[in-house]
């Protein structure tokens, strides 16, 4: 596993062995960044279920500002950390270690890039969505990115977010969620 682009490009980072996480693959990283867009112009990332902390290192290595990682297994927690150290900007990373579920009533700025890949058994994505939206955890422009069983279909609608794509990967699906404009009523 490693990072696929930008400035922390082609390092190594470590994964958690056994069946406890699932790391994203190289080649569905990828596809992710392809698809929300190659870089970015700052902003901050919020990583609910960070495993290896992959998702999160990729999008500040294409150019988020900062990225905040949740994990409560204290295993992936210490790979996080390694795979943080690997960038030398650790400063960039805000592991939080324990449940997201109850850590975000303690987040207190808006992000613009959110990653769910929830243990699929203990998925409540919708949920979870819908708290973060209660919470003001959000931007206009904040897009939403989960990782599912391919046989899990997401709502087409959460709260504000809309789903603008789906696409599989073998066992894997990938949801895409944005807010969508409101169209004038002049036009």
């Amino acid at each position: 596993m490693r990072i696929i682009s930008g400035k922390y490009g082609k390092r190594k980072l470590k994964s958690l062995p056994g069946d406890n996480t699932r790391p994203t693959t190289d080649k569905v990283k990828e596809s992710i960044f392809n698809i929300i867009g190659p870089y970015f112009d700052g902003g901050t990332c919020l990583d609910l279920f960070a495993g290896s902390g992959a998702l999160s290192i990729e999008a500040v290595s294409r150019g988020m500002d900062r990225a905040i990682l949740f994990e409560k297994d204290r295993k992936a927690q210490q790979i996080i950390q390694f795979n943080i150290a690997v960038t030398k900007e650790a400063e960039k990373f805000q592991l939080i270690k324990g449940d997201s579920k109850r850590g975000i009533y303690h987040l207190n700025q808006p992000v613009e890039l959110i990653f769910f890949d929830p243990p699929y058994a203990k998925q409540t994505i919708k949920e979870d969505l819908l708290t973060i939206i209660k919470l003001n955890l959000i931007t206009p422009k904040t897009m939403v990115v989960c990782e599912t069983d391919n046989k899990i279909f997401l709502p087409e609608q959460i709260g504000c977010f809309t789903q603008w794509k789906r696409t599989v990967y073998g066992t894997i699906a990938v949801s895409f969620y944005h807010i969508e404009e409101e169209v004038s009523k002049d036009e």
